[in-house]
């Protein structure tokens, strides 16, 4: 799993994050996990659909298309749901325990950017 940033309008959105590019990773997802924690996230690669059926915690989606654009937004996710779609274009989804992250400030059409660790900020982790 690499590990970076997510970086929205030159800020830090989430300080550590987490991408999820494998068939493995992706399926398991932040199954089994106890929490997150603040400035944590999972971006999770070839995603357009969640559940959170066996998850500890609930969660907040922000599902972006394929460049990195905020196509839907959804806050506070209970755990047991068996389905949460981001839409027809969405392509990826960030994942961040409810409340943790600010993304109720996050719009449609915000773009955001993964750094890996230990590339210049400003790179451009994935396009």
């Amino acid at each position: 799993m690499e590990r970076g940033r997510l970086m929205w309008g030159g800020r830090a959105y989430a300080g550590r994050a987490e991408r999820a590019s494998g068939r493995v990773e992706r399926m398991r997802g932040l199954l089994g996990r106890r929490a997150l924690g603040p400035g944590a996230a999972l971006v999770i690669e070839r995603c357009g659909a969640v559940h959170t059926v066996g998850m500890r915690f609930a969660l907040d989606l922000v599902f972006l298309d394929r460049a990195w654009r905020v196509v839907r937004v959804v806050r506070g996710v209970r755990a047991g749901l068996p389905f949460v779609w981001g839409g027809w274009r969405a392509a990826r989804v960030v994942e961040s325990e409810a409340g943790c992250l600010d993304a109720a400030a996050l719009r449609p059409g915000d773009g955001l950017e993964f750094v890996a660790e230990g590339g210049p900020e400003g790179a451009g982790g994935v396009r």
